[in-house]
């Protein structure tokens, strides 16, 4: 497996497949290729769909300013290697094409080359399943994070210290912002209203108001384009800050357990992104949300004070009951279901830190299985259902909202 600096990334929303990946891929393209008369950018399949709403023609127009280009949408058309294929071109004076170059965004804002193999350069993990990495912190008497400081380096603490304060800053910016979102659903900002809420209610519902609270504060900032860190994905960005800022205020937490909870929290995510996906496009929103789901579980229970095997149960929990989940943004927006799925994520997250404490660590499957088991029910949806907008609730909103045009005519 590759590093955790591949699955965190700072950037700007909506979208790390659709907004980060495909600008870093144009930017590739044009410092290679510095001087055509013309460039031309093809998306395929989901790029393609929702791309709009997502701004992956707003994110490629900023790479090719004041330069000769233009893009075509292909949304009937898949790649074979990935549902986000992106073709970049360049033409001469003639319109004659003078190169290409193929890429994929394959999700959590990595681009990958045309006949690249998916971390191949980047082996830093020597054990690439859970059930290895068990094996060997329960000989060694290593907690989670422990390894990943001995694969990573010590300077791995100081790239996370980074993460955790982007992560708490787009917290912070998320509280103090209030009203519409922009996108045309009328969406409004909710952070602050509910962080106000919570600090009035009892006990059980002031755990409620501030995961929910620090968890829109995070999606909001994402869908407005703000800075937020990839924790797998844009999408699902709001949920491990959410669940890592609760522990540390409710625990009293200094740095030093953050940081550490964020490692596990990273190696997780990284054994669900070599052996399944974390790509909406690819395997639905489980592989975004749930991934996310996984990873705030396991460091809330590490924070908690869980063995490795609770830890293990817990992240399995996580990613386990959020099979099945669906990619059917409206309108291509990352608005909803998004935002709303980042809070009952959240606090699904500590729901499964919870029940796998009161346990012995010990179930009947595993996490490997469970990650394997979401894999092959994303290849089994239908299209429609993987970040094209055509299927679910995306399709109840265009329906209803084309009744409502229909009957005022």
């Amino acid at each position: 497996m590759e590093s955790i600096r591949e699955l965190y990334r700072i950037g700007t929303g909506p979208s790390s497949s659709h907004t980060m990946a495909p600008r870093s891929a144009a930017e590739t393209f044009l410092k290679r290729n510095p001087d055509a008369a013309e460039y031309r950018i093809t998306l395929y399949g989901s790029l393609a769909a929702t791309g709009k709403g997502h701004l992956t023609d707003k994110a490629i127009h900023q790479v090719f300013a004041n330069r000769s280009h233009q893009i075509i949408w292909e949304p009937e058309v898949n790649l074979p290697r990935h549902p986000n294929g992106m073709l970049f071109e360049t033409l001469d004076e003639k319109g004659s094409v003078t190169g290409s170059w193929k890429a994929y965004s394959i999700g959590g804002g990595a681009v990958l080359e045309e006949g690249a193999q998916a971390g191949e350069t980047k082996k830093i993990y020597d054990l690439n399943s859970m059930a290895e990495i068990l094996d060997y912190c329960e000989k060694s008497g290593k907690a989670f994070w422990e390894y990943v400081e001995e694969r990573e380096g010590k300077d791995i603490w100081g790239f996370l210290e980074e993460i955790w304060f982007a992560m708490h800053q787009s917290i912070e910016r998320g509280l103090e912002a209030e009203g519409v979102i922009e996108g045309g659903l009328g969406l409004r900002r909710q952070a602050w209203a509910y962080q106000r809420k919570a600090y009035n209610a009892a006990t059980h519902l002031k755990r409620q108001g501030l995961i929910a609270a620090y968890a829109l504060a995070v999606s909001e900032e994402n869908a407005t384009g703000g800075v937020i860190v990839t924790a797998p994905t844009c999408g699902s960005c709001g949920i491990v800050p959410a669940v890592l800022l609760y522990m540390m205020n409710n625990l009293n937490c200094t740095a030093a357990p953050i940081l550490r909870a964020l490692a596990t929290a990273g190696l997780i995510g990284n054994l669900i992104k070599y052996n399944a996906s974390i790509s909406g496009a690819e395997v639905g929103c489980q592989g975004e949300v749930g991934t996310a789901c996984s990873m705030a579980a396991a460091a809330a229970t590490q924070l908690l004070g869980g063995t490795i095997r609770q830890i293990e149960y817990a992240a399995e929990m996580g990613l386990e009951h959020n099979l099945g989940l669906t990619c059917d943004p409206v309108e291509g927006l990352v608005q909803i279901p998004c935002i709303e799925r980042n809070v009952f994520a959240a606090t699904q997250a500590l729901n499964s830190a919870d029940y796998a404490l009161l346990s012995d660590g010990s179930h009947r499957i595993s996490f490997d299985e469970v990650v394997l088991v979401m894999k092959q029910t994303g290849l089994d949806m239908p299209s429609r259902y993987r970040e094209t907008s055509s299927g679910g609730l995306a399709r109840a909103y265009r329906t209803r909202i084309k009744g409502n045009e229909n009957s005022s005519k």
